[in-house]
């Protein structure tokens, strides 16, 4: 009889944290992630280690800091053949190791990624739903199966939100339909299948069944000082340039960004946007993620294999949308680009119905599934083990005194930033380090990062010391080699 655990590890793309109805967003309905809540744990204070895809998911994968592992950046060439990533473990281990979705912890532009020794014997991959890469799976599925040309379907839908891919032909079904295929066919094995849907990364897409009427969401968090603040920091990497106040769309169409190809729609943001639309898009992207996600967890019932699976759902990121008037993502650290979802669930296992607000990294969920598998931690990993949180929740176990995030160049834009962020559960310090710019917030006082206490006066013994914490913890998260010899 098998008795080790399955693994079902979903990642969406670039989903803030507080996109969860049973966690306090009232506007959005996510039924199938508030059972899986329900069922297990949730992780209310859980950060990223970069606001970036690739360095994010290097971290994620590896349990490593990028520090560590040096993927700091997207497109990088290859992924370092010296890091090994936790598929490949629970490979050497006898588990049945699959994707569907993307991967890019390697340049993906025009072309498939060039593959480490990943683990992977099942590979369904694809980055993004647009028909601009070969190898893209998604499209060989619209093509063959669904008989729909990817290029008629993409040049049928406008802008950078708004009505998406029909229900049945979007990219997030084929991600479930390929995992109910992989479950079904390899249910009297040990698995692990990672599933990692472009949803609801932009262009903000969804079926159009799932958007409704926007008018009573909320704007983005936003005030007037929002746009002074934004101009000191317009040098600094964003996708986004300028802020804009989410209070004042005017009607008007961005069309040159319309104009623009798929690939740079989805890293480059309209100047103008209706704002509560566009949160409506978003909404609209994660609820249809939410029912195709219960797809695959109704799949593990019937088959009977929901009791011994350990799921997990998180995201590598979050997203702006809108908030201090700016979209997307680059070198900023605020809690709606850092702090994301992070679930975790197993019958067998956990503890159910448990909210934790512990602060915990992305670091951290690599060396949790290998314990929770029974498998040695290797030494080079940094994360700490969430065990105790899932197994034993009213144990007063270790607690991070502090998370980071670290933008190095990442999205190779003119500035070259490089910005790093300290955050104890109080203070939240940022270092812009090659633009002389730093912000510091206190979030148990102010929990939408408005006012920047690093220029305020009377505060040089609270900087100093927050400044030493975070060089410090920086300088922890480099892995030195293991000693072997005395000299």
């Amino acid at each position: 009889m098998k008795t080790k655990p399955n693994i079902l590890w979903y990642c969406s793309d670039q989903q803030r944290y507080d996109t969860i109805n049973i966690l306090g967003n009232k506007f959005i309905e996510t039924p199938n992630i508030n059972s899986l809540i329900s069922s297990g744990v949730a992780f209310t204070r859980a950060y990223a280690q970069s606001p970036i895809c690739t360095p994010s998911r290097a971290t994620f994968l590896t349990g490593r800091y990028p520090a560590s592992h040096h993927v700091y950046r997207n497109g990088n060439e290859y992924f370092p053949p010296n890091e090994k990533l936790i598929t490949k473990i629970l490979a050497e281990n006898n588990y049945l190791c699959g994707l569907v979705g993307k991967l890019h912890i390697a340049g993906s532009q025009h072309n498939i990624e060039n593959r480490t020794e990943d683990g992977y014997e099942s590979f369904d991959w694809s980055h993004h739903p647009y028909p601009d890469i070969q190898g893209n799976e998604y499209s060989a599925w619209l093509k063959n199966e669904k008989k729909v040309d990817p290029d008629e379907l993409f040049d049928s839908i406008k802008g950078s939100y708004g009505p998406g891919a029909p229900a049945d032909l979007h990219q997030t079904t084929w991600c479930t339909e390929k995992s109910i295929q992989f479950i079904e066919k390899n249910k009297d094995k040990s698995w692990c299948l990672t599933v990692n849907p472009f949803a609801p990364h932009p262009t903000f897409h969804p079926p159009k069944e799932f958007l409704k009427d926007h008018s009573n969401l909320p704007y983005p968090i936003f005030k007037e000082t929002d746009i002074e603040h934004q101009m000191k920091f317009r040098d600094v990497d964003l996708q986004s340039k300028d802020s804009v106040n989410p209070y004042e769309y005017d009607g008007n169409v961005d069309h040159e960004n319309m104009e623009l190809p798929w690939g740079q729609r989805a890293s480059i943001p309209p100047r103008n946007y209706d704002s509560k639309y566009i949160k409506a898009c978003y909404y609209g992207e994660i609820e249809f993620l939410d029912l195709q996600f219960g797809r695959i967890i109704n799949s593990l019932k019937d088959n009977n294999l929901i009791e011994n699976t350990i799921i997990i759902f998180m995201s590598d990121h979050g997203e702006l949308l809108g908030d201090h008037g700016l979209m997307y993502k680059g070198c900023r650290f605020y809690d709606s680009l850092v702090r994301v979802p992070l679930v975790f669930s197993c019958p067998n296992i956990m503890d159910k119905n448990y909210i934790n607000n512990d602060l915990v990294e992305l670091v951290d969920v690599a060396p949790t599934i290998l314990e929770l598998c029974n498998l040695e931690i290797p030494e080079n990993m940094q994360g700490i083990s969430m065990k105790t949180k899932l197994v034993s929740s009213q144990k007063n176990d270790f607690r991070k005194t502090s998370v980071i995030s670290e933008y190095y160049d990442a999205a190779a834009m003119k500035a070259g930033s490089r910005g790093s962020m300290y955050f104890d559960g109080k203070y939240k310090l940022n270092i812009y380090h090659n633009h002389n710019l730093f912000e510091l917030y206190d979030l148990e006082n102010d929990p939408n990062e408005f006012d920047n206490l690093w220029y305020k006066d009377n505060l040089a013994d609270l900087k100093h010391e927050l400044t030493i914490k975070h060089f410090n913890r920086f300088v922890q998260s480099v892995d030195a080699v293991k000693r072997t010899k005395d000299y």
